[in-house]
């Protein structure tokens, strides 16, 4: 959101929302420029309440309990390395919220402010993952759930200051390849996460590794990129390919490894 304490993980909602527009004959460069402005979405104030569908209603609970299990997962891990987990706070909201990074509207899609240490979820995401990027199911949903807290764990262990601090100093260009670095080591972690809270309460079931890996698929710079505008551009990637992406939430997955992690020495581009 703001040059100095940018909001991780976010981009896919606006991202579903300028195909929309360009179906309809719209302007998508616009909007997405317009949304890259810190402008607040329309619809409720942020911090208004706002009534809530049952299947939001039902999200939010799903999203709550792959929340706990995250904190259960990283809290031993950190225990184990001689550590403190220091627990983020999750944010679920509808239409807009007022985030330590900036107003954000429920187009910006889920994202970890580093600023505030709070992880934020517009309620209706979920259905948007379904519907237009064709990645349904619970366990695409805790994919989601566990890579914006995979965020937080890069601002514990210092991966979040050190790139932000490489923002400050070179051109956007040279940036988006340290932005790919840190979302693909998001996706380890995300992997690391779901392998150990399965070790501690069996929550895999056929079919759910299948899903996470349709969402990690549907989310790469160069599939939406492709459905957006019919070509890619590497040079403008900051979240990393769709074959990246499923590469190394399956590393974690698979491993549940945390030394494995380091992206930003790994050959990743």
């Amino acid at each position: 959101m703001g040059r100095p304490a940018a909001a991780a993980g976010g981009g896919i909602g606006i991202i579903v929302i300028a195909i929309v527009i360009a179906l309809l004959g719209g302007n998508p460069q616009q909007f997405l420029q317009q949304a890259q402005q810190n402008q607040a979405a329309p619809g409720a104030a942020p911090g208004q309440a706002v009534e809530l569908t049952p299947a939001e209603k039902e999200a939010g609970e799903f999203v709550s309990t792959v929340f706990a299990d995250s904190e259960d997962v990283w809290t031993q891990l950190f225990a184990k390395n001689g550590m403190e987990y220091r627990k983020p706070t999750l944010v679920l909201f509808k239409d807009q919220v007022r985030s330590g990074c900036g107003i954000a509207g429920s187009g910006t899609g889920p994202f970890y402010c580093p600023a505030d240490q709070k992880v934020y979820l517009d309620t209706s995401f979920f259905s948007q993952l379904a519907r237009q990027l064709g990645a349904p199911g619970d366990f695409a949903q805790a994919y989601v759930v566990a890579h914006e807290v995979g965020h937080h764990v890069q601002k514990l262990l210092g991966y979040t200051d050190q790139v932000d601090q490489i923002r400050q100093r070179v051109p956007e260009v040279e940036y988006n390849k340290y932005s790919v670095k840190l979302e693909l080591q998001a996706d380890f972690f995300a992997g690391v996460m779901l392998h150990h809270a399965d070790r501690m309460h069996n929550i895999i079931e056929n079919g759910d590794i299948e899903e996470a890996l349709t969402a990690a698929q549907a989310i790469g710079d160069d599939t939406l990129q492709r459905r957006s505008r019919g070509y890619v551009q590497p040079e403008t990637f900051n979240h990393g390919t769709s074959k990246q992406r499923v590469e190394w939430f399956s590393k974690g997955l698979h491993t549940g490894d945390l030394s494995l992690g380091d992206t930003f020495s790994a050959e990743t581009l």
